[in-house]
């Protein structure tokens, strides 16, 4: 019988080879420790670069997030203005203004807001005072063509009513005018507004005009803009 036989009371039992021992053994246990070495090093780079490439990808889609969109007035849109001409409200309205808007709810002080009024448009409906209206000794409009107001940010009211404390240009002169308005987001927001503006400060109404008690200074202006995205 050979020597790493080993006998029970009923059947042998043969080890087949030798017992490792030694260095032999020590290799042996060495090769799957390395081989699962190996494998943690082959799969962890990759666990490195897929980490590596949702913060790029985070990165870079950030600012898309962020960037405020940017709108151009849709067809709808009214800008609307009323005073008081002895004790008598008058109304009338700028057909021809176009505006332009870039927000973004998140970010209302990186906004931006441009309109612009042609004011030969100007029209209260009644031919006699539109006539006197677009005259020299109110609008001006053929010295004057146009109007723009310009703002940058919004300030939060609450909700979603915000503040743009902007600069109108009217007949050369510039003056700050803050628009108050709501906005109705959507993927057709819609931003309705009001102001307060001082003629008198801009040289609207000249001469007997000026009288205040004939023609109120402060005349009020509401808008309301359907926005569509720019292309």
């Amino acid at each position: 019988m050979r020597e790493d036989a080993v006998r029970f009371p009923h059947k042998p039992v043969t080890f087949r080879g030798s017992p490792r021992t030694g260095a032999a053994a020590k290799r042996a246990v060495r090769r799957p420790l390395a081989a699962a070495a190996t494998g943690a090093a082959t799969t962890a780079p990759r666990r490195r670069l897929t980490t590596a490439t949702m913060v790029l990808l985070a990165v870079l889609c950030a600012p898309a997030m962020a960037r405020a969109a940017d709108y151009v007035q849709a067809p709808g849109s009214t800008l609307a203005f009323a005073g008081r001409y002895q004790d008598q409200v008058f109304t009338g309205r700028f057909p021809g203004f176009s505006t332009r808007v870039s927000f973004d709810p998140a970010d209302p002080g990186s906004a931006t807001l441009d309109v612009d009024i042609p004011l030969a448009s100007a029209t209260t409906g009644n031919p006699d005072y539109d006539a006197q209206m677009l005259g020299d000794a109110f609008l001006d409009a053929a010295t004057f063509a146009q109007a723009r107001y310009h703002a940058e940010g919004f300030r939060p009211l609450g909700g979603n009513r915000y503040a743009a404390d902007g600069t109108l240009t009217l007949h050369a002169v510039s003056r700050p005018v803050t628009l108050e308005f709501t906005w109705t987001g959507g993927a057709q927001p819609v931003l309705a507004g009001k102001a307060t503006v001082q003629r008198l400060a801009f040289g609207i109404g000249v001469g007997d005009w000026s009288d205040t008690d004939l023609i109120q200074d402060a005349i009020a202006v509401s808008t309301k803009v359907r926005l569509q995205p720019a292309k």
